[in-house]
């Protein structure tokens, strides 16, 4: 064997002389948290499509409206911390059970309600199931994969994530449509009874006992770097659809099916590049990808940004291109460096954080836009935003992405002593 590769590689979390070997309830587990997981995604493109419709039948204003979202993730972000530690404490299984039970429960109500102050109380609900459900979904996923192969399963994970933002727009749009906008939440039904029993059959009833010692100063730099790479990541992602929309649709008169298309190109590199990421971060370790990933957004967002190209013209695509795929990079990382620095009895309460730096992440890029935005939407203030967009890739992620993998577990999985 190459000496090369019986050496630990600068940043991983683990040497790889050889892949250990995953069982086959590993994939099954994979599969059923990441399709929990996906369902979260889709409920907000799958609602967000319906919005329009809503405001009319219920004589809903569009300020008013975005309530429906809002509730969502407020109470979706403030369940994340209980919901971590409960996974901790009470396994995957239960947690997730119980947190799609909530989020079956809310869309129902949603289905049926009668005035639009039922319907917030309903999506308030909706957003408790889906803190509940988000770190259990993360840490029952990788609970079968031995550290040096959580990169491969995390990369499957991103691609979910992917492929449920490109599912959840038109479905919501074929819905809305044909139905109605109570089909979406009528939908969410179906969905949520199949990521039951699918987590109900594959994810075993484990409860661990934590006696790991607490997070050294280390792992705790380890954590706290994963969930900086991940706000900045929801953050460009977000800032940077929000943007693509505003300029496709108000600028260059494209529909809303025409903007969300050439965006749909995008979500596929995310999807794409997410499993290549997460082999990747398996064999070198979390730093590449991710610097890797920085490095390709940052450099696709500057080229839009300092006028090399028409916005709207077909050779802009490429470049978007580049920017999906170094977004999609940076999913599985992210994840790997956090959850590979701490015992899997930490796990749950480690997901929740990431989660909860991801939908901040999402906050701040919508934000960021929309203030970016509020003198007009022009191609110069576009192209502005998009330069402050790579300025954040370079100066704010590159080093994030150099700081993760330190204080990652070694490659038996065995507990390091704390430092610090």
């Amino acid at each position: 064997m190459p000496a090369a590769r019986s050496q630990r590689s600068r940043g991983s979390s683990s040497s790889a002389p050889e892949a250990s070997p995953v069982p086959r309830e590993a994939w099954l587990r994979l599969a059923a948290c990441t399709g929990a997981a996906a369902l979260l995604q889709i409920d907000g493109t799958l609602i967000t499509v319906a919005l329009p419709q809503v405001g009319s039948a219920l004589s809903v204003g569009a300020g008013p409206l975005a309530g429906v979202l809002t509730a969502y993730f407020v109470a979706y972000a403030l369940a994340l911390f209980p919901g971590g530690r409960l996974v901790d404490r009470l396994g995957s299984r239960q947690l997730a059970l119980t947190g799609l039970g909530a989020f079956a429960a809310g869309a129902l109500v949603g289905a049926l309600a009668p005035s639009f102050e039922v319907l917030i109380g309903s999506r308030v609900l909706q957003g408790v199931g889906a803190g509940l459900v988000s770190p259990a979904a993360l840490a029952g996923a990788v609970s079968a994969f031995p550290p040096e192969r959580r990169g491969a399963a995390l990369g499957i994970w991103g691609a979910g994530s992917g492929v449920a933002n490109l599912i959840g727009p038109l479905l919501g749009g074929i819905l809305t449509v044909a139905f109605g906008w109570r089909a979406n939440w009528w939908a969410l039904l179906p969905l949520s009874v199949a990521a039951a029993v699918a987590i109900w059959a594959v994810v075993p009833r484990t409860v661990r006992v934590d006696e790991s010692p607490q997070l050294g100063g280390l792992r705790q730099r380890a954590v706290a770097a994963a969930t900086l790479v991940a706000t900045l990541t929801f953050t460009i992602l977000i800032g940077t659809f929000f943007l693509a929309q505003q300029y496709l649709q108000e600028v260059q008169g494209l529909s809303a099916l025409g903007a969300g298309s050439t965006l749909m190109f995008v979500a596929v590199l995310v999807a794409v590049a997410a499993p290549l990421a997460g082999r990747l971060a398996d064999a070198r370790g979390e730093r590449l990808p991710a610097l890797l990933g920085f490095a390709g957004a940052g450099l696709g967002l500057a080229v839009l940004g300092l006028g090399a190209v028409p916005l709207g013209g077909a050779s802009a695509l490429p470049l978007l291109g580049l920017v999906g795929l170094g977004l999609g990079l940076l999913f599985a990382p992210t994840s790997r460096a956090a959850l590979n620095a701490v015992a899997e009895s930490r796990h749950g309460r480690v997901s929740s954080v990431l989660s909860l730096g991801r939908l901040l992440g999402a906050a701040a890029g919508a934000g960021l836009a929309g203030v970016a935005l509020a003198p007009g939407v022009t191609t110069a203030n576009v192209r502005a935003a998009l330069l402050a967009g790579a300025a954040l890739c370079l100066v704010a992620g590159l080093p994030g992405a150099m700081a993760l993998g330190t204080g990652s577990r070694s490659r038996s999985g065995a507990e390091p002593a704390p430092i610090g």
